[in-house]
């Protein structure tokens, strides 16, 4: 966990009132600890993505939470999908290759 003047000193074009401005339009959202805001490697990471966005792609501020959104939901499937198939892993080979063969004729494939 990093604290906010430490993210701040770590992102060259961030500055102050545009993280503060973030973490209240609900972007960023970092643990409160008694001594301040920390950020952990999620929340350094999306900073850098908003920067990014904002900075050197020019987006404007109702064009942000759109693209953090849908890049919320893109990481929530793949987890998911890595939790599916983990618990398909888990399977006896017979049920495995049922699922895989449900799969393959769900996404219009030919058996192979």
């Amino acid at each position: 966990m990093i604290r906010d003047r430490d993210l701040l000193e770590m992102i060259d074009l961030l500055r102050v009132d545009a993280l503060e401005r973030w973490v209240r339009l609900g972007w960023i959202c970092p643990a409160q600890a008694e001594d301040g805001t920390a950020f952990d490697d999620a929340d350094v990471a999306r900073v850098r993505l908003i920067c990014d966005l904002v900075y050197d792609m020019g987006l404007d501020e109702e064009s942000v939470p759109v693209i953090l959104s849908l890049l919320d939901q893109l990481h929530d499937a793949r987890r998911t999908l890595r939790a599916m198939a983990a618990a398909v892993g888990e399977q006896p080979e017979s049920v495995r290759h049922q699922v895989a063969a449900h799969a393959r004729h769900a996404l219009g494939r030919r058996e192979t």
